[in-house]
């Protein structure tokens, strides 16, 4: 069974199913000219060179540093491309696993049930249900994300917009636009700012540095252009405490944060981090340090001097579980809610459960969580189709929750252990179609589609064919529907399976679902208003509840899944790998742990993860607890 397929984006582009993320990587577009004001660029390596240092510290070395360009032929930040490293910004997600042999699917009944004017009156239960109301966020700040757009990779500053609004809506509402449409006094409307550099000497409009220069509201401002700050700023320095450097290209595989060293893809390497000097400790802390590959000293990675927060690269950018991205994700906690009290949530969900599923292996599960006291979900598809007869020997197959009553009484013990059933789509795979394993429920993706290309990659194809809100919606009725007649009560929380769907299906599951339990899949248009373009990706796990850019409340899933086997050129993952991200996690000072668990694995492992999280400080919370 494929719970989840494994990819990463760069920033945007494609993303790994199930695991679903990547980022991507945005190097600088062209070499800076020297600014004749304030003398010639300083050479990127001049950081760790003497010559090269600062001479005076206000005032001096303003122009914009010196980074390579980006060959037409380089591919290394690329959204849209198949290979598993080279998309855009968004974490990447667990694999999953594809059993070497999979046990045979359970045999149709002699009879499956026909539409009736029983269904029809479920249907109508199923639309009438009502629906609950989104929670708030734990704080009440309104922020104006700016981003770059300019020159040929100026449309990845949406995609890291919508990576930081997402994160951002933890904290209060957002607005978000291109920087070049700033006008004067616009941040007086909102209590903080946040600033994504993307664009090498992208040109800022002056109202904004005037702002941001005489502005007492928090700013946060992420990697390039900060030079364009200075340049306007004479006494920088003297007020902040430090000055950036340079752009250090040395090799960094790691952030350290809060004792804890999160992880750097050496995919990052090309485009550096802003070095800084620092001049006064006590105006300017260092909070995160970048430490350098071969021991000789370490990159100021995050500096708070007064109002400002400084980060010296784009967070976004080839991420990972164990990513500096957590520490991101934390440092928003710094500016908006300092006093926060730690608190640290983990959630585990069965996953991929359908009328196929082994009723002994899920009571098995169910009675490993009772056990130590851990409440659950399970994410069920109620409708299982093979229509090419892979697991019933070349034969089609299809039948219904209903016509399993084996299965329903399992799900039922399920519940009396303190589990809490989730929707899971309605078939998990779409009509008779390689999508892209085998067509049959479980395996594929039911809300978009994808294939493998010839190097083994999962490629993130576009919407479905017949896509259309109300297509979506009416497979999440006939879900709903399917579950009623099964004799369970219709889920209130959704999972979309293989964690990608269109824009389209997310309104759908929104107008039905206030609240989602996934990663995010989101695409370049949605902030500018545009049309929705499908090449830019941008998937996204979150390390804490968030109201996303659908308008989702989002439970959290940012450990992912034991995969005991190789998968679509991504290594396996053990019960080890998911404790060790647990363990970087608790970073965040009101995070979560969160994994989901595929139940013919058997109880071993997961009873190990169980065990590992709650021994690291992690407290198990139903998913229907969750509201902030």
């Amino acid at each position: 069974m494929k719970p989840h397929i494994a990819m990463r984006i760069p920033s945007i582009n494609c993303i790994m199913l199930g695991i679903k993320c990547f980022f991507m990587l945005i190097l600088g577009l062209g070499l800076a000219l020297a600014n004749p004001l304030y003398g010639s660029a300083p050479d990127r390596r001049g950081h760790d060179d003497p010559d090269q240092q600062l001479q005076s510290v206000d005032g001096a070395e303003a122009s914009a540093p010196l980074r390579a360009k980006r060959s037409a032929t380089d591919h290394s930040g690329r959204v849209g491309t198949t290979h598993s490293r080279s998309h855009l910004p968004a974490p990447p997600a667990p694999l999953q696993l594809v059993p070497t042999q999979r046990e045979p699917r359970l045999a149709p009944m002699d009879t499956l049930l026909a539409p009736t004017a029983a269904l029809a009156t479920v249907e109508r239960q199923a639309i009438a249900a009502p629906l609950a109301v989104v929670p708030p966020a734990v704080a009440s700040a309104t922020t104006l994300i700016l981003y770059d757009s300019s020159n040929t990779w100026g449309w990845l500053g949406e995609l890291y917009a919508q990576q930081a609004a997402n994160l951002v809506s933890r904290f209060g509402t957002w607005k978000a636009l291109p920087v070049k449409s700033y006008t004067a006094g616009l941040v007086n409307s909102y209590t903080n700012l946040i600033y994504i550099g993307s664009t090498y000497d992208e040109p800022l409009p002056s109202a904004f540095l005037a702002d941001a220069r005489s502005t007492t509201k928090p700013i946060i401002w992420m990697y390039d252009n900060i030079w364009e700050l200075t340049a306007e700023y004479p006494t920088f320095a003297t007020t902040y405490g430090w000055m950036w450097s340079g752009f250090d290209t040395n090799p960094v595989t790691g952030v350290s944060y809060k004792g804890t060293l999160l992880e750097r893809d050496v995919l990052n390497g090309p485009s550096g981090i802003m070095n800084a000097t620092i001049y006064s400790t006590t105006l300017a802390q260092v909070l995160a340090t970048a430490p350098k590959s071969d021991g000789s000293g370490s990159i100021p990675w995050a500096i708070k001097s007064g109002n400002l927060l400084y980060i010296g690269e784009i967070p976004f950018s080839y991420v990972g579980s164990n990513d500096r991205y957590l520490a991101f994700a934390d440092l928003l906690y710094e500016v908006y809610a300092p006093t926060t009290t730690p608190r640290h949530r983990a959630l585990v969900r069965i996953e991929d459960v359908g009328p196929d599923a082994d009723p002994a292996e899920l009571k098995a599960v169910a009675d490993a969580c009772y056990a130590r006291k851990v409440p659950f979900s399970v994410s069920v598809y109620p409708y299982y189709k093979d229509p090419f007869g892979t697991y019933n020997g070349g034969k089609a197959t299809s039948y219904t929750l209903a016509s399993r009553p084996s299965v329903i009484s399992a799900l039922k013990y399920m519940q009396g252990k303190g589990g809490t059933l989730i929707m899971h789509g309605y078939t998990h795979q779409y009509e008779k179609r390689i999508n892209p394993y085998s067509g049959a429920s479980g395996d594929d993706f039911e809300f978009y589609t994808s294939h493998i290309d010839a190097a083994n990659n999962v490629v993130y194809d576009g919407p479905v064919p017949s896509d259309s809100q109300s297509w979506a919606a009416a497979r999440i009725l006939s879900s709903r529907a399917a579950f009623l007649l099964a004799g369970l009560s219709a889920p209130a929380i959704f999972e979309v399976p293989h964690y990608a769907a269109s824009v389209p299906d997310y309104k759908a599951i929104l107008a039905q679902f206030p609240k989602r339990y996934d990663r995010g899949l989101y695409f370049g248009g949605i902030l500018t208003g545009g049309a929705i373009n499908y090449t830019h990706l941008n998937g996204q796990f979150f390390p804490y509840p968030v109201r996303d850019l659908y308008g989702a409340f989002v439970l959290p899933e940012n450990l992912g899944n034991i995969e005991p086997l190789p998968f679509n050129n991504h290594p396996p993952r053990f019960a080890s790998d998911i404790l060790t991200t647990g363990q970087k996690n608790l970073v965040i000072r009101d995070g979560f742990a969160s994994f989901y668990y595929h139940p013919y694995l058997g109880t071993a492992d997961l009873i190990t993860v169980l065990d590992g999280l709650k021994a690291q400080g992690w407290t198990f919370v139903a998913a229907t607890s969750v509201n902030n």
